[in-house]
């Protein structure tokens, strides 16, 4: 019977390995997160630095975008958090129907749905922040260097 009882607790755990792993992928990307978050209120202190007749429609103009930069991984972090709240509980929720010996199985997997969804969406407005970055970026770049680089031919 404790054999059973070893074997059984065994399958489990190795269930609940693979939400295990993405849970540390997932806390790998709210590092990223944070880590572009942390850049982006760092270029705004610098913005809100510069004096005030220099160009104050450009820095007008890179402060909006950097706030929509900042919702967006706002977004993104809040809803990776999400996702890792919801894999922490397909995790837990696989020990209880197991120690209970119930069947939570519709519960699991509800939540590891809801899991990837929320991961989709966060990895959505993380991209979004990205093309914005690189947009903002390309606008900074005068005239005659984008011309000159579009006339190159590509590697």
């Amino acid at each position: 019977m404790d054999e059973l009882h070893i074997h059984d607790i065994t399958r489990v755990i190795q269930l609940a390995l693979a939400p295990a792993f993405l849970l540390t992928a997932v806390g790998s990307l709210l590092n990223v997160f944070a880590n572009r978050l942390a850049r982006i209120v760092d270029r705004y202190r610098k913005v809100t630095e510069v004096s005030p007749g220099v160009g104050a429609q450009a820095l007008a103009e890179e402060k909006g975008t950097l706030e929509r930069r900042a919702t967006m991984v706002r977004w993104s972090i809040t809803l990776g958090t999400v996702a890792a709240l919801f894999v922490s509980l397909v995790i837990g929720v696989a020990f209880l129907g197991f120690m209970l010996q119930a069947n939570f199985a519709r519960l699991v997997a509800a939540l590891f749905v809801a899991a990837m969804c929320a991961l989709t969406v966060a990895l959505g407005f993380f991209l979004r922040e990205v093309i914005l970055a690189i947009a903002g970026v390309e606008a900074r770049i005068p005239a005659r260097h984008r011309e000159a680089r579009e006339r190159e031919e590509p590697p």
